[in-house]
């Protein structure tokens, strides 16, 4: 079983446990302070990368350097559009799986920019995830926009270039070194954040655990992600695979959360986790086919 592959899990895993805890913090606080908060479980996995001996590179490390601060930048604004999606009356069972299209961007990004290239079930995988957007898009005959469609919309596109970027930062520098100047860039946004939305009064306890782990939950999956990505393999199929971590937040927030879905989110639901499937389906080449 390939590294990447492995990697790949952890990710999953790590990033459906996120998805539950934003929900989890509900409006005790905004969803700027959220994300700038929860640098706090950033910082271990910054200072165990800071202490790494793998923080190498092998092409450009400036320009590694820059793409892996840049795609945090990104993911960063697309993180507060996600809360504030949650926030906005948005189910974690229905906003998780339709931001979970976000390797859609990546997937097209990496055919024009990288060259990568993709086969027929995977191109039926973009046709089923455009489905799934009119699926959450319409909550009525009458086509009735979801308030929280257009903030689950934006992490989407913004987490999407930003895999462009990781995967780009890995060919420069390695795994650990891209994943460091990735999480380096949510020291200054969330400075900035709470400039900009300062903290009205005492926070609680109960917050203060839930962002830490929404945090820690978050660098540890960017970190999977980015030495999966150091491991060969590909922007186009490591980012749908990741992105099938509805598998375990929807669950769980059904379960536990007490969340119902129509039967519209529901195929909804069906047509974004089956199409992020096909996204990651991969073909050998004909030349590498055994006969």
């Amino acid at each position: 079983m390939p590294r990447w592959f492995l990697f790949t899990v952890l990710a999953v895993l790590c990033w459906g446990l996120w998805a539950i805890v934003s929900k989890l913090i509900g409006e005790s606080i905004t969803a700027a302070q959220s994300q700038a908060l929860s640098t706090l479980g950033l910082i271990p996995v910054m200072l165990a990368l800071a202490r790494s001996k793998k923080l190498s590179s092998t092409g450009n490390r400036r320009r590694g350097a820059v793409n892996g601060f840049l795609a945090g930048a990104l993911t960063c604004a697309g993180n507060v559009a996600y809360y504030h999606a949650l926030n906005a009356g948005g189910k974690a069972s229905t906003v998780v799986p339709l931001t979970a299209l976000y390797p859609l961007v990546t997937i097209v990004l990496a055919v024009v920019i990288l060259g990568e290239r993709l086969n027929k079930i995977q191109l039926g995988g973009i046709a089923l995830s455009l489905a799934a957007i009119c699926l959450f898009n319409v909550s009525s005959v009458e086509g009735v926009m979801n308030p929280w469609l257009m903030f689950a919309l934006i992490p989407v596109g913004l987490w999407g270039f930003s895999g462009l970027l990781q995967k780009v930062s890995t060919n420069d520098v390695s795994g650990e070194l891209s994943t460091l100047w990735f999480l380096a860039a949510f020291v200054p946004a969330s400075v900035l954040l709470l400039i900009l939305q300062p903290l009205a009064g005492p926070v609680p306890v109960k917050v203060w655990i839930l962002v830490t782990a929404l945090g820690l939950f978050f660098s540890v999956g960017n970190l999977a992600i980015l030495l999966a990505f150091a491991s060969a393999g590909k922007a186009s199929i490591i980012s749908p695979l990741a992105s099938l971590y509805p598998l375990v937040s929807v669950p769980v927030a059904i379960l536990f959360l007490g969340e119902t879905i129509t039967p519209r989110e529901t195929a909804g639901i069906v047509a974004a986790l089956v199409s992020a499937a096909a996204l990651a389906w991969e073909t050998q080449p004909p030349e590498n086919r055994k006969p």
